[in-house]
């Protein structure tokens, strides 16, 4: 039995196909030493608790519907 068919009978978790893509997902590591992973969790936690910045410009108002001058 794979590790996705026992996740999936154990905890009820698909991990057979990406939501996202669709795509046949694999898995590559099995993490199992605590300390290991209570890193992972706080390095987690430490990022998303971090604003993120896209490069995206702030929101602005939509343009006007009608400029005087464009529309005689």
């Amino acid at each position: 039995m794979t590790w996705a068919r026992r996740l999936k009978r154990v905890f009820n978790i698909d991990f057979d196909i990406c939501d996202a893509c669709g795509a046949n997902l694999r898995i590559i590591a099995c993490i199992e030493d605590p300390a290991v992973i209570q890193r992972i969790l706080d390095h987690l936690d430490r990022r998303d608790a971090q604003p993120t910045r896209s490069g995206i410009p702030s929101a602005r108002a939509p343009p006007q519907a009608a400029l005087p001058g464009l529309n005689d």
